[in-house]
């Protein structure tokens, strides 16, 4: 009988879809992260419940030609990065089997999956950063990421998959915290004052907000001048939160230093946008993913496209400037305004953006373009489409869908409704549809969509997030 803290020899399996090495052994299966297929590996027993257990390698016995060495040095400490072990274009193969076998186990589609869209930069690629500010044991400050499933904060100095600006950002707040006694939130006492520094780069500038459980700090005119000598052009939010919620930013917001928004170009369309706005955080990989989504959604011009979970409006405006008529609907106010002021600044009279829940709205925009060629295009949170907007899509005329994900498993789910694969029981439940039965796989029941194609984008290296695009056309008979 296998118990907690055996030492264990075998070989790993495969990849789980949070990066960890699965391991089969007398019929258990374990999860064991930094492990890669093919690889012998010792490792110690942490936790067996029933079939399923947990483990900490202790060797690499057999490494994998696939293991390289991770650049960080907190590589297993912090829970960000869990590939950083396996080599950059095994990933990408890696996240194509994820998303497949996401919609396989959770929709029950048998879809090819193909590789995923490289990031040109596997390193240095977000343009913005979200760290936490705290206490550690001995009540003294730490900048740092989130060891997995907890809240005790791994110090840090620099992270691999940020730019050069934020290592610097990160001493300047270690500094002033010190030099100007600011402490750090401690959650378990609801005491100090800093809880996370957000920061993002647009076009060269930055917005930096500080997220405090206190409405004032200490010499922020201090504060203002360490941060001119290195980031130049930026402004400076203080963000008041002092709710026990896992939620970052509170709705108070106070502008200390800057113009507050901050205005670049891509692909012609010129933007602007301030501490809430949503924006993908790898430049490189969203143009990509936007340059595809476009080519299907807009492919003669003359048609009606709803942006449905729009953000600050950069892909409405790609889409504007290519189709008839575009509505943008988007829940954050403040996105929203960005929205308004991107179609000012570009003289995008056939765009329209509407602040508010797409369920509420999605269906009197349809009912408002009837006849039209119309096409939706959504890229919603990890949290997927709402059931409402689902079922609203299943009972329109649209023909044609393009989804963007961030999620596998909500990817699935929704893919899963979409096709018909699963349905509501009585009880609300997702089960699977029994009309399927017998039915071959790439079959498609009339009044559901099918999947045209999928492809996934690497918008985030060495992190197992991945993002997809997926294209979708309704069976009419």
């Amino acid at each position: 009988m296998i118990e907690k803290n055996d030492m264990i020899c075998a070989v790993t399996d495969g990849i789980g879809s949070n990066g960890e090495g699965i391991i089969r052994h007398e019929g258990i299966t374990f999860f064991v992260p930094a492990c890669l297929p093919g690889e012998k590996v010792r490792f110690k027993v942490l936790k067996v419940k029933g079939n399923i257990g947990y483990g900490k390698v202790e060797e690499i016995l057999t490494p994998a030609e696939e293991r390289v060495r991770p650049k960080c040095p907190v590589f297993l400490r912090c829970g960000g990065c869990c590939l950083q072990h396996l080599d950059y274009s095994a990933q990408l193969s890696h996240k194509a089997t994820v998303v497949k076998d996401a919609l396989r186990k959770i929709a029950g589609l048998n879809i090819s999956v193909p590789t995923a869209v490289k990031s040109d930069l596997p390193y240095a690629y977000r343009n913005k950063l979200q760290i936490p500010v705290g206490v550690d044991k001995e009540g003294k400050n730490v900048i740092g990421f989130y060891a997995e499933h907890s809240h005790r904060i791994v110090p840090i100095t620099a992270c691999a998959i940020h730019p050069e600006w934020s290592e610097k950002l990160i001493a300047i707040m270690k500094r002033y915290m010190t030099e100007c006694a600011v402490k750090g939130y401690d959650e378990e006492k609801k005491t100090g004052a800093l809880r996370h520094i957000v920061a993002r780069e647009i076009g060269g500038k930055y917005i930096v907000t500080l997220v405090t459980a206190k409405r004032e700090l200490p010499n922020l005119p201090y504060l203002v001048g360490m941060l001119s000598e290195s980031l130049r052009q930026f402004s400076l939010y203080l963000n008041f939160n002092d709710q026990d919620t896992n939620v970052i930013m509170g709705k108070e917001f106070q502008l200390v230093h800057g113009a507050g928004f901050f205005e670049t170009e891509e692909q012609g369309i010129y933007y602007e946008a301030g501490p809430m706005t949503f924006l993908q955080v790898n430049e490189n990989v969203r143009a990509k993913l936007y340059k595809d989504a476009l080519k299907t959604v807009c492919t003669d011009g003359d048609e009606v496209v709803i942006d449905a979970y729009s953000g600050g409006g950069l892909l409405t405006a790609m889409i504007a400037k290519k189709a008839k008529r575009v509505y943008g609907i988007e829940l954050e106010p403040e996105a929203s305004r960005c929205a308004d002021s991107l179609k000012a600044k570009n003289g995008l009279e056939n765009m329209t953006n509407i602040c508010g829940y797409v369920e509420e709205h999605l269906t009197e925009v349809m009912e408002k373009e009837k006849g039209e060629k119309v096409r939706l295009i959504l890229d919603p949170p990890r949290s997927g489409i709402a059931r409402s907007v689902v079922k609203a899509l299943l009972a329109s005329g649209i023909e044609k869908l393009t989804l963007i994900s961030c999620n596998p498993a909500t990817l699935a789910r929704d893919l899963g409704i979409l096709t018909g694969k699963l349905i509501e029981n009585a009880d609300g439940e997702l089960v699977k549809n029994p009309a399927y039965e017998g039915v071959a796989d790439g079959e498609t029941l009339a009044g559901y969509y099918a999947v045209e194609r999928i492809q996934p984008y690497d918008m985030f290296p060495q992190t197992k997030h991945v993002e997809t695009l997926v294209i979708l056309s309704k069976k009419i008979k």
